[in-house]
């Protein structure tokens, strides 16, 4: 094994490290952002309280919703 494959190794394991930083701090970003701006009148933690199925079903949508375009967007 040469110095070039662990420099090139250790390098891209960087660059992947920092890709899923950014992607995770994209992620919980775009949620706060639904949350306070679409989601104004829609307490999700207070209905998932009461059991409400839908509620559960939605928020779970939008999780997925945020991942993909996040996903997708960093792909290029």
């Amino acid at each position: 094994m040469t110095t070039d494959f662990l420099i090139a190794t250790f390098f891209n394991l960087g660059v992947n490290i920092v890709q899923t930083l950014v992607a995770l701090v994209v992620a919980v970003l775009g949620l706060q952002f639904i949350d306070r701006k679409l989601l104004k009148h829609i307490d999700i933690e207070q209905e998932l309280q009461k059991g409400n199925l839908a509620v559960a079903i939605f928020a779970s949508t939008i999780l997925l919703f945020v991942a993909l375009v996040t996903v997708f967007g960093l792909r290029g």
